[in-house]
This record gives C-alpha cells, structure tokens and sequence, in this order.
C-alpha cells in the first residue's frame, strides 16, 4: 500500500490522538493530542504532518521553527508500520519544510532510556550534543 505523506488536516484528529496513545502511553496529561494539536494548529500548522495508509493514521511529526532553531516533536509510528522506512521519510519532509524556512540546524529530544529511538535519528544523521534540558511549567 502506499503512504501519503502531508499536513494534518482536522479530520485526521481521531487518527492521531489513538496513534499519540500507542506510541506515548506515558505521556503526561499536557501532552494529550485534545491540547498539543490545537496549540501547534495556532502556530505552523503546516508543520504537523501526518503518513496516511488509505484512511490510516500510521505516523506523525510535529515540527516547529523559532526563527533561530528548528524542533522536532511528536514523532510516532504505529508499532504495525515500524521499520519500512516511512518515519525516516517524515523526519526527512519535515527536514525539507524546515530548510524552506530558512532553518539552519534542527534539534530533538529523546528520552535516555530510549535507545531504539535513539539509534534512529543517529541513522538519521543526528548527533547526541552535551547539553543539559531543562524546561518550566508555566
């Protein structure tokens, strides 16, 4: 079957949210696909993108620039759709929409524990920085 890659569109929401549900299953509540993709839809919509197989939701990436750094977020794939190369076609178009904005470099976060992930983006391309991240609930 064929995967289309492209923007989300709001009928894609049901898709999504149970896709977000598999592959985050300890996402905290801020995180939940009824709150993240209303706000992400406010700003750069045309950054969340979403693998379609049929009627399918099988993957998505949530993509934003800040005019200094690109990010990358929400990157999920259905466990079913895993290793037939479709999330490293969305992390690329994600890339790509990126550049087109004029963004010099694009960073991620992983979780430490997540080494599968982890050796994706390094396949990728992408490199672990000596950073520390810290974030503040507003």
């Amino acid at each position: 079957m064929t995967v289309e890659i492209r923007p989300y569109a709001e009928s894609d929401f049901v898709g999504v949210e149970a896709l977000w549900r598999e592959a985050f299953p300890d996402e905290p509540p801020q995180n939940a696909a009824a709150l993240a993709i209303p706000a992400k839809l406010a700003m750069q919509p045309d950054l969340l993108l979403v693998a379609a197989e049929e009627l399918q939701i099988v993957e998505s990436i949530n993509a934003g620039y800040d005019g200094h750094r690109g990010w990358l977020y929400n990157v999920a794939v259905l466990q079913s759709h895993r290793r037939r190369g479709i999330g490293a076609a969305l992390v690329r178009d994600a890339e790509k929409r990126l550049a087109a904005l004029g963004c010099p470099k694009i960073n991620l976060q992983v979780r430490t524990t997540n080494e599968v992930v982890v050796g994706f983006y390094w396949r990728l391309g992408y490199a672990i920085e000596e950073r520390i991240s810290m974030g503040k609930r507003l």
